[in-house]
Order: C-alpha cells, then structure tokens, then sequence
C-alpha cells in the first residue's frame, strides 16, 4: 500500500503537555479523521507534520520523503487549512486569485472561479465583510485550487452552517475519488465524518486511544443504555467502557454479535462518533 503520509512515533514535549507515540498512516485516496476534545493533541500533532513546530522524537514522511526534506514543488502538493492562517482583511477573492496564481504552479484559475460561484461567494468583496463561514470556504478553495495531492486541515467546518458543511465534505470526497490524493483532518463536529473518513483516529492527552477502520465501528460497535439498577447485570469483559448520565448507563462494546447472544434481551444500536468520544474520553 502506498501512503502520502506516514507519522511514526512522533513525541513533543511541553512544560505542561506531552505529545507521545502518534502513530498515523495516510494511504492513497483516503480520508483520516483526527477527532478529540479542545487541547488534546490534534493541532500539534498537525503543525509537526507541517514542520511549524519541532518535535523530539519520531519521525514524518511526506510522499516516502522525510518531511523536513521536501522540494518546493513537492510542498506545493500539500494544501494546508489551519484555524489561524488567512489572508489580509482588505483582500478580495479575485485579489487571491492574483496572488495564489502567482505563488503557485499548477493554481486551477478555473476550479477556484467555478467554486467561487458554486459557493455564491461574491468576488469583489472585501474578506473584513465576510462571514466566518464564507472565510472558512476561501480556505478550503485555497487549499484545493493548486491541485495538492495531500490536505491537511485543521477544523475544516468550523463555523460552518450545515448547508455549508455539505457543499465542503462533498468537495473532500471528490477530491479523493481520483484514488490519488489524502486528507488527514482534525475536527470536534463529529457528524462531519460520519459518511466521510476511511479511519477514526481518536486522540485524548496527547495520547491516541483508538485507531479503527470507519467500517469496523459501523460493523462490529455498539452502545447499549441501560437503567442504574440493571448496571450491575453486565460483567466487566463485556464492554469497553461505561458512561453513567442521569439514572442510566452507556456501555461501549466492539463485538455487538457477541454481546447481543449474552445479553439477548437488551437493545443494542450503532454508535455515532460523538458518543464512541465521549465514552472513550470521560468513560470508565
């Protein structure tokens, strides 16, 4: 299998936060989907892959090159979209057009003005009276217009209204459809991967606590809810963790199949990603 990211024990140590062992591989034409709660490692996990900041062990390999040794067109391959990163106010979109046309090779004047329009972004208008939404999208378009084989977004639909959420997860997925390219995307709105990611990278104090194919949550996961005084009826093995919320409990198990011949007479349903996150990260 050939990959367009490989991050192999990567380790970065603060003062008050440590990053340890982030193990990450991006194969060709999939989606990887970094979730975890505000502080847990996602953006710095993302500026080392980047090489804005550095890091103390591991090592990161971009298109089977160490990533500190990349060409300058080989790093025009990589579109980046990161929370604190944009143009200046008083640009408009075709002020970034100019710009991003000369900075880059192969910028795509055609997709950028053909998604402008799709997006109903006007092109005369100043950034400063934008929307957050309409500043998240010009990141997005940016990002993609140079034709990257690789994006690596941080908080990609942030800010976002839903319709707006769709039109850029149905940009990502076209991105990927030529089996070529990879995105590797951080993101707390869990929903937005549901239908998106290969793989579910969950990450929790700098730590990753589950790596897992999407298909293999949707296949083999499961979340059974069950009243206080019924806690006691299912045995530790049997589940990976429990939440308890109000008077009842939420179990976590990765072989429904299996639970549901011990327990036949409960109900055990799907988990979405945001409850798996949540029981992970506050479970016991």
């Amino acid at each position: 299998m050939e990959y367009n990211l490989e991050v192999l024990n990567l380790t970065k140590n603060y003062q008050d936060f440590h990053l340890e062992n982030i193990n990450i591989k991006l194969p060709k034409g999939q989606i990887i989907g970094l979730i975890g709660e505000n502080g847990s490692g996602k953006t710095t996990t993302i500026k080392a892959i980047l090489n804005l900041i550095t890091y103390d062990k591991g090592s990161i390999k971009i298109f089977g090159k160490d990533n500190y040794n990349l060409t300058k067109e080989e790093r025009e391959k990589i579109g980046i979209v990161l929370d604190d990163s944009f143009f200046s106010p008083i640009l408009d979109a075709n002020d970034i057009n100019k710009l991003m046309k000369n900075f880059y090779h192969n910028w795509n004047e055609k997709l950028y003005f053909d998604t402008l329009k799709k997006f109903k972004i006007p092109y005369n208008k100043p950034l400063k009276e934008f929307s957050s939404g309409m500043k998240m999208k010009i990141k997005v378009l940016c990002a993609i217009a140079h034709e990257p084989k690789l994006l690596i977004l941080d908080e990609p639909t942030n800010g976002l209204d839903p319709i707006f959420r769709y039109e850029i997860i149905e940009l990502f997925n076209n991105f990927v459809s030529n089996k070529e390219n990879s995105i590797l995307m951080t993101t707390h709105i869990t929903s937005d991967l549901e239908h998106l990611v290969n793989e579910v990278i969950f990450i929790d104090e700098g730590k990753i606590i589950l790596d897992i194919p999407k298909v293999k949550i949707d296949n083999e996961y499961g979340i059974i809810e069950v009243l206080a005084n019924n806690f006691s009826q299912i045995k530790k093995d049997d589940y990976i963790k429990c939440l308890k919320y109000k008077n009842e409990y939420y179990f976590l198990v990765n072989s429904k199949d299996e639970f549901q011949k011990k327990y036949p007479k409960l109900e055990i349903r799907k988990p979405t990603l945001e409850e798996m996150m949540l029981i992970l990260v506050k479970g016991e």
